[in-house]
């Protein structure tokens, strides 16, 4: 095993040896007592899945941006009060950045193509996801606020975007939380 590039590939080691667990995490030992699964096998399960997580959220919100990027360009637009258009502005600025950020591991996987990288890859991806969908969940919250607000008024709008607020908070950070909490209680 090279030293610089911990997650280069080794000999499986044997589930049944009791010292198979030295030096890692408990998930990482576990994955290979009841997978037989080396750790180089695991960063690869693990980078497939966070990519179909990805691929999922990169769809939704590369449509959401090219949709709010021609919101300007409709006759209506010209009708919007000044916050309605801050609020737009800083919706489309979230989207982007949302967009960027679940793109970036794209880029990384790139420039760490064929150096045996794929912890720092996996590890980096995993953070530009949660970014990314954290982003994405206050795009959305603003797209919701501003639509209601045009529709139906200023009120209608807050109190829409708070119920959307609410709504992806609980099913993206409260349920998860929760589930990950009794999990570790066992």
């Amino acid at each position: 095993m090279d030293p610089e590039r911990p997650d280069s590939p080794t000999e499986p080691k044997d589930p049944t040896d009791p010292d198979v667990d030295d030096g890692m995490d408990d998930d990482a030992a576990w994955d290979l007592r009841e997978r037989r699964e080396t750790p180089t096998e695991r960063l690869d399960r693990n980078w497939a899945d966070l990519l179909q997580e990805l691929r999922v959220s990169q769809t939704g919100v590369q449509l959401l941006t090219g949709l709010l990027l021609t919101v300007p360009f409709q006759s209506r637009f010209a009708e919007l009060s000044t916050n309605q258009r801050v609020i737009y502005l800083v919706t489309t600025s979230l989207s982007v950045i949302a967009t960027g950020v679940l793109i970036a591991p794209v880029m990384l996987h790139r420039v760490l193509f064929r150096l045996h990288a794929r912890r720092p890859l996996v590890q980096a991806s995993q953070r530009f996801a949660i970014a990314g969908l954290a982003t994405l969940g206050l795009a959305v919250v603003g797209v919701v606020g501003l639509i209601f607000d045009v529709v139906l008024g200023a009120v209608a709008g807050l109190v829409a975007g708070l119920a959307a607020l609410a709504l992806l908070g609980v099913l993206w950070g409260v349920v998860p939380a929760v589930v990950r909490r009794r999990f570790h209680e066992g």
